[in-house]
């Protein structure tokens, strides 16, 4: 006789939530209100209005609502957010804090997502360190985490140690693309091109490929320092952290970028470092959100859970391939966007 399902509600999510994360879920207002969470971190630029508070917890559903379908995710989007609505699911865990407006298609939560039903659960830094699968992807073992290098939040720095198999550049390089099965993203671009007539088409991963910025691809690796410049390391913060591991040979940058002719890049080249640009943010969904959603799958066996993988395209202009909403584009923009615009500019 079959066992009846239990009940899963918003409410369990965040705990099982607080059993991945080792207890870092908010799990009362007055953690946020209080400041007693130190996981709740508020990042800015000091854009007036643009800054953000991350709360790793519930942001938006009620507690006890009832949760049969799960989807993970990096970034909250309107595109994420009609995906969830067609597949009837009932929960948003998203890696990435959320903002209302730019989360959601430039108008509140409150507006939006009851109408699909849809909680949402944010994550982040309460996220970070916790496993080493990022850094096993990139051919080494982690020895170390630092998670608030220079006592800047956030800002992750793993010390490592090649594994075993990883004795160049060349073994590194060759480990990301065959555990990121780069060849099926090669030829999925080359279908959409050929399918959609636009033989530009560029695609978010492959558009930003792992990449040899110093050093050679024979060069040994075995000593490891491994980065995200997007965090606020800075060349200060690497300068320090080759005093703290004077043994280290290989740089690696994921997630964010650099380009060549970057300080970075620079000093490794004058210290004669390999310097390697890893995997790109565009593909963080495999490295942190596949473990999540398979520990999530493990501790809430009756729920259905999902990866929500994002895929961004770019083409130009001259190339879009539907000839109809060419002549639509065009259409609009001439008619009542730029009408009269060469006129009025005549005048000024």
């Amino acid at each position: 006789m079959e066992q009846p399902t239990t009940m899963i509600t918003n409410k369990d999510v965040v705990a099982a939530l607080n059993i991945i994360t080792r207890g870092r879920m908010v799990t009362s207002w007055d953690e946020v209100s209080a400041g007693t969470n130190p996981y709740v971190v508020t990042k800015t630029s000091h854009i007036p209005g643009k800054g953000i508070v991350e709360i790793p917890g519930l942001i938006f559903g009620d507690p006890a609502k009832e949760v049969k379908r799960i989807g993970v995710g990096m970034t909250l989007t309107e595109n994420m957010i009609e995906l969830a609505s067609g597949m009837e699911l009932d929960l948003l865990v998203v890696h990435h804090p959320v903002a209302e407006a730019a989360s959601s298609g430039g108008v509140p939560f409150g507006d939006y997502l009851p109408l699909y039903g849809l909680s949402v659960i944010e994550l982040h830094e309460a996220f970070h360190g916790l496993h080493p699968g990022m850094t096993m992807m990139h051919g080494h073992q982690k020895l170390s985490t630092d998670i608030s290098f220079g006592g800047v939040p956030g800002n992750v720095l793993h010390k490592g140690v090649a594994l075993e198999g990883v004795a160049t550049v060349a073994d590194l390089l060759g480990r990301l693309a065959g555990w990121l099965d780069r060849d099926s993203d090669h030829r999925l671009l080359e279908a959409e091109r050929m399918i959609r007539g636009e033989a530009t088409l560029q695609e978010a991963t492959m558009a930003n490929p792992s990449r040899l910025l110093s050093g050679r691809m024979d060069k040994p690796v075995k000593h490891i320092l491994h980065f995200f410049p997007h965090t606020g390391f800075s060349l200060e913060h690497l300068e320090q952290a080759l005093l703290l591991y004077p043994e280290t040979d290989t740089i690696i940058v994921s997630i964010s970028r650099v380009r060549e002719g970057h300080p970075f890049v620079s000093l490794a080249q004058k210290r004669g470092l390999n310097f390697i640009v890893g995997n790109s943010h565009s593909v963080e969904i495999m490295e942190n959100g596949l473990p999540l959603a398979y520990a999530l799958e493990m501790l809430l066996p009756s729920a259905e859970v999902f990866l929500l993988r994002e895929r961004v395209t770019a083409v130009p202009l001259t190339d879009i391939g539907s000839r109809q909403m060419v002549d639509y584009g065009k259409g609009i923009a001439a008619d009542h966007l730029v009408a009269g615009v060469s006129r009025a500019v005549q005048n000024i």
